[in-house]
């Protein structure tokens, strides 16, 4: 019987190669099929080896060359992986095992492994052994190579295998549990197909290759009993392995649309191929919105040259401002007066929208465009400060860190009143870098906030800090005991953002490294003169590989969180950096170099500061 049949227990499903095949059959099923693989690159659905919920019996059949390898859900272990590949003439499943590794006193966080080897996600222990042509256990031996692509979406394939119909899709008879592999647990009887379980590095069974034929599917109707994976491997902990180094998205982010038949024969096994569009930039470039001066290519089609942004997105002399002149002095009394009286007016919360929605807009986690996604190639600005040509994106972030620091240092040293006066502008700041690390997950904004109130000039007003714990006690306990130590231990490594309330992660290290030139007025990084050891350097490197893959999350989390949000006109243009540039160094002076700039101001804030409290005179 060739349709889909479905007994009442729902315990197996039987279908024939008339009934199923493998090429989209409708434009529908294509334009989902493109629409999965170009989601973000955190979701497994965006790569084209991962194949959902197929059978063993059918991911046999699909990857019939030497090296072949794909990724599916594991049927008798739900919310597992397998790893499904072809090596000498065997087809070969492994397990992958999650590890839950306690990275501070309140988070967790889940790595995948085959063996000893951890990693951060799935598709970076597929990057890895692919990139490496390491094996996959050392008793086995096997490799991976090429992805057998699939060419259907998975929600159709959810819906052929039955993996969304309720209860009844997972039942099993008492005899089918009792086959089930319990690697962990040797009372229970192993499948008659497994070899050896995980711990000796085997794969879970393996199958002799037999030659497919040109449909993948056989002849013959299959009986989809419950496969023959491992159960569920227990979660355990395990000491923190840093993820090895991922390949670039292009070489396994690959769909095989263009493909009316299986690829070609891969002879020697040595080399990964890849079917077309070759990359994430090319299917792009697919898209009906085409530009005229899109990304560069060389002759052979193969290499991307992506758009450099040379430009800063800052143009202070060409800002029209309701509260600056179109030309003015620096720090003019009578505009720093009215943003005096803004900042004390503003609701906390507000301001921190503000900032936050400022911060996501420059560094392109909101209101990304395809055009710049096309000619630079990535998919967020989060990836694209990672790389070299995303240099200019993390100077302007640089300059609006510095800027936003020192103007919030200006507010509170230009304040010329009490020292209640002033302890209460250094109340409202500390709740806006509260609101900030808090409410809208902005660590960017936060650092930057938090930089104010620990610039030198400001931190040294004993008088002024010991009127705020006098008259905001709340506010002071809640810097030094909750806000700095957290700072310091996001800036050692020792501390990390729960990713679902983060709209801007802890980048400012990153960019320190990566720009030391542009760290102006810093002086020496800290992991020059010995107070953060090499391991929390390549912690920060290491994150930045996460970050750059979290774009989607982050801008998922920022458009929640302004949701709704209305800007108003003078609150925004306190915390937009052209403003501020205006406002620190005048029409004229805002266009100098950064350096100089920079520099400079900083002995006007210790001059200000001296003001508020002469320093003690020496005897």
């Amino acid at each position: 019987m060739c349709s889909a049949v479905m007994q009442s227990g729902g315990e197996y499903v039987k279908f024939c190669k008339d009934t199923f095949w493998l090429e989209p059959h409708s434009d529908k099923l294509r334009k989902q099929l493109e629409d999965e693989l170009t989601l973000n690159s955190t979701n497994l659905r965006s790569h084209a080896w991962y194949h959902g919920p197929v059978p063993w019996e059918v991911s046999e059949s699909l990857v019939a060359n030497q090296g072949d390898f794909l990724i599916r859900d594991s049927q008798s272990s739900p919310g597992d992986f397998v790893l499904t590949c072809h090596w000498e003439q065997k087809i070969l499943h492994f397990l992958i095992r999650k590890t839950v590794v306690q990275s501070s006193e309140t988070f967790t966080r889940v790595q995948f492994s085959l063996e000893h080897k951890t990693f951060d996600s799935v598709p970076a222990l597929v990057h890895h052994h692919v990139g490496s042509n390491s094996a996959l256990t050392r008793c086995s031996g096997a490799q991976i190579h090429r992805p057998a692509n699939r060419t259907l979406p998975i929600s159709f394939l959810e819906e052929a295998f039955c993996t969304t119909g309720g209860p009844q899709c997972h039942q099993k008879s008492e005899e089918e549990e009792e086959e089930r592999v319990q690697p962990n647990s040797p009372s229970f009887p192993q499948h008659k197909r497994t070899e050896e379980h995980n711990s000796t590095g085997k794969p879970y069974f393996s199958s002799p290759y037999t030659s497919p034929s040109k449909n993948p599917f056989s002849s013959q109707a299959l009986s989809l009993s419950p496969s023959p994976d491992v159960s569920k491997c227990s979660v355990t902990t395990g000491p923190y392995s840093s993820p090895s180094t991922m390949l670039h998205r292009q070489y396994l982010r690959i769909p095989a649309m263009t493909q009316d038949s299986p690829p070609a024969s891969y002879k020697d096994g040595s080399a990964y191929t890849q079917p077309h569009p070759q990359t994430f930039v090319k299917r792009l470039q697919a898209m009906e919105c085409s530009m005229s001066a899109g990304p560069r290519r060389l002759d052979d089609g193969n290499v991307f040259l992506p758009v450099v942004e040379t430009v800063s997105s800052f143009k202070p002399s060409k800002y029209r401002s309701q509260l600056i002149s179109r030309e003015n002095k620096p720090l003019e009394v009578s505009i720093l007066r009215r943003v005096k009286e803004l900042l004390m007016e503003v609701d906390p919360r507000k301001a921190a929208r503000h900032i936050t929605k400022n911060d996501c807009m420059l560094a392109r986690i909101m209101e990304g465009t395809l055009e710049m996604q096309k000619m630079m190639g990535v998919g967020s600005g989060m990836e694209l400060l990672t790389l070299q040509h995303g240099q200019q994106l993390r100077r302007d972030l640089l300059e609006r860190f510095h800027t936003m620091s020192i103007t919030l240092a200006v507010d509170v040293l230009g304040c010329t009143g009490t020292n209640e006066e002033r302890a209460a502008l250094l109340h409202k700041v500390i709740q806006i870098a509260a609101e900030l690390k808090t409410t809208m997950g902005n660590m960017f904004g936060f650092a930057a906030v938090m930089r104010a109130l620990e610039m030198p000039q400001v931190s040294r007003l004993e008088q002024t800090w010991m009127a705020l714990r006098r008259r905001h006690t709340e506010g002071a306990i809640l810097y030094e005991k909750t806000l700095r130590p957290f700072l310091n231990s996001l800036n050692d490594g020792r501390e990390s953002c729960p990713l679902s309330n983060t709209t801007f992660p802890h980048v400012l290290p990153l960019l320190n490294l990566l720009e030391k030139t542009s760290a102006m007025g810093e002086g020496m990084g800290p992991w020059e003169c010995g107070e953060v050891n090499v391991d929390a350097v390549m912690f920060h490197l290491g994150a930045a590989r996460t970050i750059a893959q979290l774009g989607g999350i982050y801008r998922s989390n920022a458009e929640s969180k302004l949701q709704g949000f209305q800007e108003q006109s003078e609150i925004r243009e306190l915390f937009l950096t052209d403003f501020q540039m205006r406002l620190l160094w005048g029409s004229k002076g805002a266009e100098e170099n950064q350096t100089f700039r920079f520099s400079k101001f900083h002995q006007v804030l210790t001059t200000l500061s001296n003001r508020l409290e002469p320093p003690a005179r020496r005897v």
